[in-house]
């Protein structure tokens, strides 16, 4: 049956969103030379404070330098933190013109993204210093649950902490965390939009609105529509809507409470990606690994238009009441309600028959659709106490959580009358397969596909709880001594039930799964401030991950359990969490009168405890994988008019132990680990209106599998972007995106395929300020 049968459109909601900013900025496009006349008075009236920059009247650029962490679990400043941070701020965000947080991410050295198809979910898929960090994407401080590909146009900085992180939000974490910091109600009165038009069809508008209704109480409003296709890709698009309001009240008391809700949605035709080709006969091997072939033209879409697609939906919910009890102690709880879910049929070019080396393609169906909820209630007390007459700034807390995941497939039928992938060959192009079959050189998207689609709601509901109790305390031992420590533990029960079809009876079964962990997991730190702008430090700190962790909304590691036999029963497995270890040294400086932040560290991470398969019945955590590495980076201002945020990082990431069934891989490199990565982005202001600025993103060769026989090779991409100031109010952004129209790929999966970076991407952007 035909793919436009069974979709659900999306278009109203999102035509919607783009009328009501297209007028506004209507509305306001009036008004624009009016409020660029208005006096100095007038403008000092309307001053309100963006995070650390006072706006009045005219915007003014902001630094790239950030002091603190949004979390009070951070427990002092930046340069007072031993572990190495890096926080994206919006500046930084709005000069790259990143829409979406991989774009966001990609200047940060050390991040890597893997692939998804349809049991790993598709979805950002991090890897931060070689380690996996799906699931430890965080909001606000709370965990975000389920696999998406996330918006940003309701995000003021992201944060990123590197090593060993379950101290700060539970389970996971082996790499480091994510934590997105959402744009909330503020004091003051403020608009600010714009659209973006540029190559490729796209078309962007955003509008960020906050007013303040009385003294305490103040109302923002984020909208945002997005649509484009995709440089140098054929065929692929991307559309997409969100509406994020927030209302706060107390504000400027000592009392308060917001209410937020995010919600956004999207209907693409999405990338299907490049298959590995084949360098010996019809298998990947480690002594000549494979690369993506394109069969002659980057360009190339393997997927199907009359079948493929990926519609996502997320909605998140969030009370927050926040009390001071004096100066020094305060407490928070935040209570939220979210749900995602994902619902696509998506073409993977399937290798794994061998057919690529003989220039044809296999037409795959991946699908997938998943819905998951998660509701959190966290309870924060944080402030400072003198105890012995030795200063603490501390927080504590608790946490209680349940996810639930519900996922299922589609039946899709590929009407191949007793073909095989095994004679997919020019014989077998077009027509003769059912049009499964296509070209590696000259693929037909557009094929009359004549298989069917019906939903498969056999599938599995994954459900976990998490009570966790958790302190971190920075204890001034003397003005040059700093002692940063942290403590969590948490109880993950985590269940499974899963229906499904026998292969050898074709009875219908169902199959049953639990696990209860209990683990403590933790940091500590010794800071010495050298100088009051510059510190060195050492810091020890710890993650875990217990069985199921992911709920099916990533690739487990240490899943639940092992494989079902057909009679019903798993494979054995000792079910305990994974352990990571990170070992830090670094030091961090604020130079050129504190304008600029200089920060380096020496680390190795070591993951224990690895669950192994050791023969065909049975797993154990008995394997061990290690990274070693150094980071530097410089964050801030060289002059008042040149700005710069840079970082160099180098992973020496290899497995240690596979076990005895993957002992044939012990040395070999880690997957998704580049050995070297380095970031530039730098701006400057030529006069008061108008800036130039340009970036360099290098990142080594990954390889997709700790087998090391796919890879994706190195590259290098070049971006530039300038802006004017036409009035207080009005500046324009010219942003290239990929300046030398470099054809590369941004994520590999272990097998079969790799993800294409977009090719030379032009923006123009129209912003307004009041």
């Amino acid at each position: 049956m035909s793919r436009q049968q069974i979709k659900i459109p999306v278009s109203s909601p999102r035509l919607l969103a783009s009328a009501i900013g297209v007028a506004i900025t209507a509305t306001s496009a009036g008004h624009m030379v009016q409020a660029a006349e208005s006096t100095d008075s007038k403008a000092q009236g309307s001053s309100i404070s963006l995070g650390a920059t006072t706006v009045t009247g005219e915007q003014t650029e902001q630094s790239y330098q950030t002091e603190k962490a949004s979390s009070s679990k951070y427990t002092a400043p930046l340069i007072d933190t031993p572990r190495s941070i890096t926080i994206i701020p919006q500046q930084l965000i709005k000069d790259t013109a990143a829409t979406s947080l991989q774009d966001a991410l990609r200047t940060v050295p050390g991040i890597t993204f893997g692939a998804g198809e349809g049991g790993n979910p598709q979805g950002d898929r991090p890897f931060i210093r070689g380690f996996d960090a799906q699931g430890d994407t965080y909001l606000d401080g709370v965990r975000d649950t389920g696999a998406q590909s996330r918006e940003i146009f309701a995000v003021e900085n992201i944060e990123v902490a590197k090593g060993p992180n379950s101290a700060f939000g539970g389970r996971g974490a082996a790499g480091g965390t994510i934590n997105m910091v959402s744009k909330k109600a503020h004091l003051g009165n403020s608009v600010d939009g714009g659209w973006t038009w540029g190559s490729d069809q796209t078309q962007r508008y955003t509008l960020d609105g906050n007013y303040q209704f009385s003294d305490t109480v103040a109302g923002r409003l984020n909208l945002m529509s997005h649509e484009s296709n995709v440089a140098g890709r054929d065929n692929v698009n991307y559309d997409r809507w969100g509406i994020a309001p927030s209302l706060a009240f107390g504000l400027g008391t000592d009392t308060r409470f917001n209410v937020d809700y995010y919600h956004m949605e999207s209907n693409d035709l999405p990338d299907s990606g490049i298959p590995y080709g084949y360098s010996v006969g019809k298998t990947h091997t480690a002594a000549s690994p494979d690369k993506p072939n394109n069969g002659g033209d980057s360009s190339n879409f393997y997927g199907l238009t009359d079948r493929d697609f990926r519609k996502t939906r997320a909605d998140i919910t969030t009370f927050a009441f926040e009390h001071d009890f004096n100066d020094n102690l305060t407490v928070k709880n935040t209570l939220r309600h979210g749900n995602s879910m994902q619902d696509y049929i998506l073409t993977q070019p399937d290798d794994s028959k061998g057919n690529v080396n003989n220039g044809s393609v296999w037409r795959r169906a991946n699908t997938r659709v998943g819905n998951t909820a998660t509701t959190t209630n966290q309870t924060d007390l944080f402030g400072d106490v003198y105890i012995a007459g030795f200063k603490n700034s501390f927080s504590t807390g608790i946490e209680l959580s349940r996810e639930t995941s519900k996922r299922s497939t589609y039946n899709v039928d590929t009407n191949t009358k007793g073909s095989t992938a095994t004679t997919c060959d020019q014989s077998m192009i077009g027509a003769p397969s059912g049009y499964n079959c296509t070209s590696l050189g000259n693929p037909t998207p557009n094929d009359p596909w004549s298989g069917s689609i019906s939903r498969n709601y056999d599938g599995t509901n994954t459900s976990s709880t998490t009570r966790a109790i958790y302190a971190m305390n920075t204890l001034e031992l003397s003005p040059e001594w700093l002692l940063n420590m942290g403590l969590r533990y948490d109880h993950f029960e985590t269940k499974y039930k899963t229906h499904s079809v026998d292969s050898k009876t074709k009875a219908p079964v169902t199959y049953k799964g639990s696990d209860t962990s209990d683990f403590f997991s933790g940091q500590l730190g010794l800071v010495w401030k050298v100088r009051p702008n510059g510190s060195i430090y050492i810091s020890y700190a710890t993650s875990a991950t217990p069985p199921g962790s992911m709920l099916g909304e990533g690739m487990e590691t240490n899943s639940l359990t092992g494989s079902p036999e057909r009679s019903g029963a798993f494979a054995s497995s000792d079910l305990e969490p994974e352990e990571t270890t990170n070992y830090e040294i670094g030091t961090k400086w604020d130079v050129l009168n504190d304008r600029l932040s200089l920060a380096a560290a020496i680390f190795r991470t070591e993951k224990e405890n690895t669950r192994v398969q050791v023969d065909s019945t049975s797993y154990e955590n008995a394997g061990k994988t290690r990274v070693d590495g150094i980071e530097l980076s410089a964050t801030g201002k060289i002059t008042d008019k040149w700005q710069v945020f840079a970082g160099y990082s180098y992973l020496d990431g290899k497995q240690q132990d596979g076990g005895p069934l993957n002992k044939a891989n012990d040395g070999n490199k880690l997957p998704n680990t580049p050995r070297n990565s380095a970031s530039l982005w730098t701006t400057y202001a030529i006069t008061p209106k108008l800036t130039v600025g340009g970036g360099a993103f290098y990142v080594d060769e990954v390889f997709g599998s700790v087998a090391n026989s796919t890879y994706v090779p190195s590259y290098t991409r070049y971006d530039a972007m300038a802006s004017y100031k036409l009035t207080k109010n009005v500046d324009l952004q010219l942003n290239v995106q990929n300046l030398t129209d470099k054809t590369y790929y941004d994520k590999a999966f272990s097998t079969h395929f790799a993800n294409q970076a977009a090719g030379r991407t032009a923006l123009l952007t129209t912003s307004f300020h009041f």
